[in-house]
């Protein structure tokens, strides 16, 4: 019964990423627009490269050059006319700066007839950077570092990007005028938040300064002089050459898994898709949720599909290895322990969670006893922060390898 299950959660996954595919929503969009004579691409992002792809199908006569900025291993080859960066996620690296730098030098001399396609997904904050006067790469990681491992939600961490950069917050758009850009965008940020969305570099920012000096504050963050000084520059709140259409999120992903698992012979229910509290409360929460559908046959009946979609977050306090969906599953396996016929799987769209290998995680009842039979104490896993070490031993890691894509996470609870 276990591996049915399992075998269906991957179904229904694979579904999920499938709908939110990069190609078809790019090329839809596009055919439903005429280019003008002279457009210069832009892409940036996990998703960038299938996404310029797309773009060079519809619109490949009106390209005239681009450059693509995507995470290492997402690239697929050569793009007629295109220039093509791997670069550093979640912390942005050299071939960050050498990307955006190459792409402001195209837009630069743009004038009012030309177009910038600007096509972005998730990961463009680490990928597309460049340093204001007196910023070095080591300052801007160490930042990136601290934020990443303070709890702070993507719009708070996006909040301090923006103000320590050339190409966030607007200003990229404002780098292009007077050319017109059109961004395109895979949003992996809950609710759809255009400012947030890669740090927002062609929307006009919403934060504020005094936005920036709560957060400061809130997570206690070490800042020399320079970056305290960059912190209390506005960032721009207008501009007058953008466009910006979503083309894919994780509504989308979470729809088509409700739908793959109804086919399936599961009841569904789409629980949020808003899902931004800590991964280890998340998995207890499911879990929670699994023991009620079992004994009280609440919020539904089994056989049923739950879904959740969102981005949880980590307090990182340990020095084990994992990510956020890896340790919302080991969470649940701990709270899941010895209760039949159910299985939780969490998964980043994108195809890796955190700095790791895996996607996520998929876990059942028996994965707590096949943890200890191993030698591995769950508990003291989970407080470490070593949720990819734990998995791999109870053989609950889900590696998909990078999808193309990237719309958020998605979990899902089946009970049979």
């Amino acid at each position: 019964m276990i591996a049915a299950l399992r075998e269906d959660a991957r179904f229904i996954l694979d579904r999920a990423i499938e709908a939110v595919s990069p190609e078809p929503a790019v090329r839809n969009f596009l055919r439903s627009v005429t280019p003008p004579p002279r457009v210069t691409l832009v892409a940036i992002g996990k998703a960038a490269w299938r996404m310029a792809q797309a773009a060079l199908a519809e619109w490949g006569d009106a390209i005239v050059q681009g450059v693509v900025v995507t995470k290492y291993g997402h690239s697929q080859g050569e793009l007629p006319g295109l220039e093509v960066y791997e670069a550093g996620h979640p912390l942005p690296d050299a071939n960050s700066l050498r990307g955006a730098q190459r792409a402001l030098e195209l837009v630069d001399p743009l004038g009012a007839e030309d177009l910038v396609l600007f096509l972005v997904s998730g990961g463009g904050s680490a990928l597309f950077e460049a340093l204001p006067e007196g910023v070095t790469l080591d300052d801007l990681q160490a930042i990136n570092e601290q934020l990443l491992r303070s709890g702070a939600n993507i719009v708070e961490i996006n909040a301090i990007r923006k103000r320590l950069s050339l190409v966030k917050g607007g200003r990229f758009a404002r780098r292009a005028a007077p050319a017109r850009v059109l961004t395109l965008a895979l949003s992996d940020v809950l609710g759809d938040r255009l400012d947030t969305i890669a740090s927002g570099p062609a929307y006009p920012d919403a934060t504020t300064v005094e936005t920036v000096r709560a957060i400061v504050d809130k997570y206690r963050l070490a800042l020399s002089p320079k970056l305290r000084q960059l912190l209390e520059q506005e960032t721009p709140k207008a501009l007058d050459n953008v466009e910006t259409h979503i083309i894919g999120s994780v509504r989308v992903a979470v729809e088509a898994a409700a739908q793959a698992a109804q086919e399936r012979g599961y009841r569904p229910l789409i629980l949020t898709t808003t899902l931004d509290c800590e991964a280890r409360e998340a998995g207890r929460f499911l879990a929670a949720i699994a023991r009620s559908v079992r004994s009280e046959q609440k919020p539904l009946a089994p056989p049923c599909a739950v879904l959740c979609g969102g981005e949880t977050v980590v307090t990182v306090v340990g020095a084990g290895k994992g990510g956020r969906n890896q340790e919302l599953a080991l969470s649940a396996a701990i709270a899941l322990a010895g209760l039949p016929d159910v299985v939780l799987a969490s998964v980043g769209t994108d195809g890796t969670d955190g700095p790791t290998d895996a996607a996520g995680g998929i876990v059942d009842g028996e994965t707590a006893a096949r943890l200890a039979a191993q030698g591995v104490d769950a508990q003291r896993a989970l407080a470490d922060n070593d949720a990819y070490t734990a998995l791999r031993a109870s053989g609950d890691l889900l590696i998909t390898g990078p999808t193309g894509t990237n719309v958020n996470d998605v979990t899902l609870l089946l009970v049979k």
